[in-house]
């Protein structure tokens, strides 16, 4: 236990460094980081729960929610996400993982965020140059979890992130914390994680570059020297998670489950998430949360979804997920989740 416990506070100083900053409490901070992609979350059933998430984890999505979740999977698990995002982008994640028994589990994820071609226009060429461009986003990382005891769980992600636009692109190393812990409370869990905590990302690449007459008073002198504008560097969207989850029922037939999270990213204002899940025989599930309460300027709230798993042969099971999520004058976004344990 003290080991834990020491284990517990170093994450909550390691948080309390990583958000250290001055808080103004009319500023929500939005549009300050880079690779806001990475707080796009992942998971029908997380997100029809209104992304109550961190203490729950416990399938291959926990990759993106809390890696100390790996450790509480059954069985070996892959799962695949296709999002159709705002503004007509694409938005999917892979991920696999694999039970190690005592010696934990390991996991690979994959996440990416596409979308088409667009028209090149500058203020000469309003309507377009003949140039087209586009821009991608996509993070791979690699996930390592074990159970210390029969309550307490920790897991670690290392994780490599891109962003292109253009002929212009920016990369960054970055590091998943996070820890489960059942507490002998009903086996109510605590989970706390925190996520993107990395190295800045700054766009470079031959788009910055302009000619320059250094001496524009004097003849003779090269009036095309190549210059490069200077481009900032952007931290990453870190987030710190605490939440706690408990199966209010729980038989052979019924189970109904509520969680709570408390979130404090460095680029909003801190929000609370709820979600409930109803299973029938571990087959059908039904799922509904709200998101973002107390955020400042929010569009998203009102979440819900669904599950089925189905048993294929033998110990290998089939799962389809969807939920539903509602971005207020936005159009709302619809996921559904296809996995496979195996």
């Amino acid at each position: 236990m003290k080991k834990i416990n020491l284990i517990l506070v170093t994450l909550i100083m390691v948080s309390n460094v990583a958000m250290g900053q001055d808080f103004i409490s009319d500023v929500s901070k939005v549009g300050t980081t880079a690779a806001p992609f990475l707080s796009i979350e992942v998971g029908a059933r997380a997100i029809g729960m209104g992304g109550a998430y961190v203490a729950l984890a416990n399938d291959v999505s926990a990759l993106y929610w809390n890696p100390a979740g790996l450790a509480r999977m059954g069985n070996h698990e892959a799962m695949f996400t296709h999002t159709d995002w705002l503004a007509d982008v694409n938005f999917d994640f892979a991920a696999a993982a694999i039970n190690l028994g005592h010696l934990g589990a390991v996991g690979l994820s994959f996440t990416s965020l596409t979308m088409g071609e667009m028209m090149v226009r500058t203020v000469a060429y309003p309507e377009g140059t003949g140039e087209k461009f586009n821009a991608a986003d996509i993070a791979f990382g690699a996930s390592y979890a074990k159970n210390l005891t029969d309550r307490f769980s920790i897991g670690f992600t290392a994780k490599y992130i891109n962003q292109k636009i253009w002929h212009m692109s920016a990369s960054s190393i970055a590091i998943d914390i996070g820890t489960i812990f059942t507490t002998q409370f009903n086996n109510m869990t605590i989970g706390m994680s925190i996520s993107n905590f990395g190295n800045e990302m700054q766009l470079l690449g031959s788009d910055t570059q302009v000619p320059i007459d250094i001496a524009p008073s004097k003849e003779g002198n090269n009036s095309k020297i190549v210059g490069n504008l200077k481009t900032e560097s952007w931290s990453l969207p870190l987030i710190f998670r605490f939440g706690m989850a408990m199966n209010v029922i729980e038989n052979y037939n019924y189970r109904w489950t509520l969680a709570i999270d408390a979130m404090h990213p460095n680029d909003n204002t801190e929000y609370v998430n709820l979600g409930t899940e109803y299973s029938i025989k571990n087959m059908l599930f039904i799922r509904a949360g709200y998101k973002n309460l107390f955020m400042k300027d929010s569009e998203e709230g009102l979440t819900v979804g669904g599950g089925l798993a189905y048993n294929l042969s033998g110990a290998i099971n089939f799962k389809i997920d969807y939920a539903y999520a509602d971005f207020g004058i936005l159009d709302n976004v619809q996921r559904f989740t296809l996995g496979i344990e195996f």
